[in-house]
């Protein structure tokens, strides 16, 4: 092993594949400038340039790829959603993750285990039933199950925390995980491999507006011309959208989350229960990461708060109580870009090629795949909307029309 390991460094061809290219200049224009370098933006790309021969494009990443919620979430990947809309749309990227690995020839550590979500009163029992219905209706693999079921799946689980004993469970078999940043790598190296410029560090400061029409990106590294713009910077949407006037209902909430130190594999699923606002999994590598809801007020920060990390561990005790004696290593936090309905703002904007890709809340990574195909079937057409997210347009908000998903996050509302 040692001497295989030197003559591969020392070889000629050594490093076998620059996975990005070194930074370079940007151009005078391109076909497409993609604002936001995360997963749905270099998703996006990727697909353009595969699928529909679009190469001459521009991610711009005012900071580093992956850097913003992408690197920001508990990387969990489900379509147990309420909504046949929901559903649909899930069910399609959940099959698109199981096959990354593949096509990027590049390990995203894809993990399919499973989602137990709980059910504390009979209400919540009758909503899990049509839930389950309405998933295997439209393509999920999702059943109810009871109390005998659950003890034997999650032996550690504590089925009587307090005064929410736990009655049944909505059991989602696609439910899995992957290594948020190696998806986002994945889709950079991809899409730089043909022929995308990738370009970090580079904001979007303001656009040049002509007869409703974006005719230029302005950044602080001077000015591209462009055919059009795709937006997907997740929780600063709206500011973004407030330099070219477009009102879209999107507020920002920061969301927390936090791991503990690792420990020899005890759950498998990933474990969630809404009535105690908390859900825990554990990874690859032993830590148990704990998140739950957003906080309650509208803010652009990323920072941590000893309330809520409080308020998270004490419920995730009442499910697990033996994480009494665990500690923490890391707490961290996201920004959530919600809308009214808490479904995402896919398609048209009042600008004629001016796409959006925002309002994901807490959803977005899961979405990763099948929004940036969609995204680019929309850009490579022209603007004509693809089927699978009509319904998920901004114009569903002047119409109410909207796609109700309030209670589809297992914790967060």
């Amino acid at each position: 092993m040692p001497f295989n390991l030197l003559k591969y460094g020392l070889s000629s061809e050594y490093p076998a594949e620059i996975d990005l290219p070194p930074p370079k200049d940007l151009k005078t224009s391109y076909d497409v400038v993609i604002i936001g370098g995360g997963g749905h933006g270099l998703a996006t790309a990727y697909y353009l340039a595969k699928y529909h021969g679009v190469t001459n494009i521009a991610v711009l990443e005012k900071a580093y790829l992956g850097g913003g919620n992408t690197a920001r979430n508990t990387a969990v990947i489900r379509s147990n959603y309420l909504t046949s809309e929901g559903v649909r749309f899930y069910t399609e990227s959940v099959k698109l993750f199981q096959n990354l690995s593949n096509e990027f020839d590049f390990n995203i550590m894809y993990s399919e285990r499973g989602q137990l979500t709980l059910a504390h009163t009979d209400a919540t029992v009758r909503a899990f039933r049509q839930r389950a219905e309405v998933n295997k209706h439209f393509g999920g693999r999702t059943e109810m199950i009871d109390r005998q079921q659950i003890r034997e799946l999650v032996p550690t689980l504590n089925l009587d925390p307090g005064h929410l004993p736990v009655l049944a469970g909505l059991w989602h078999i696609d439910g899995a995980t992957a290594r948020h940043d190696a998806v986002a790598w994945g889709y950079a190296k991809e899409a730089s491999k043909r022929g995308v410029e990738i370009h970090q560090l580079t904001e979007a400061l303001d656009f040049d507006v002509q007869n409703g029409r974006v005719n230029a990106v302005k950044t602080n590294r001077g000015t591209v011309k462009c055919g059009c713009v795709v937006q997907a910077i997740a929780g600063y949407s709206s500011l973004l959208l407030n330099k070219l006037g477009i009102r879209a209902p999107i507020h920002s909430y920061p969301l927390q989350a936090m791991v503990t130190q690792p420990f020899k594999p005890f759950l498998d699923p990933l474990v969630s229960s809404s009535a105690l606002h908390c859900y825990v999994q554990q990874t690859g590598r032993g830590e148990v990461v704990i998140g739950g809801g957003s906080d309650p007020y509208p803010l652009y920060n990323t920072r941590s708060t000893l309330e809520l990390k409080e308020s998270l561990l004490a419920h995730a005790i009442e499910m697990f109580p033996f994480l009494a004696n665990a500690r923490l290593m890391r707490q961290w936090a996201g920004i959530t870009d919600m809308t009214p309905d808490y479904s995402p703002i896919m398609g048209l904007s009042p600008i004629d090629n001016y796409y959006l890709d925002a309002g994901w809340g807490t959803w977005g990574f899961k979405a990763t795949p099948i929004c940036g195909k969609t995204m680019a079937e929309l850009v490579a057409s022209g603007g004509r909307t693809p089927a699978l997210i009509e319904p998920f347009s901004l114009a569903r908000f002047a119409t109410f029309k909207q796609v109700n998903e309030m209670g589809a996050t297992a914790a967060s509302h």
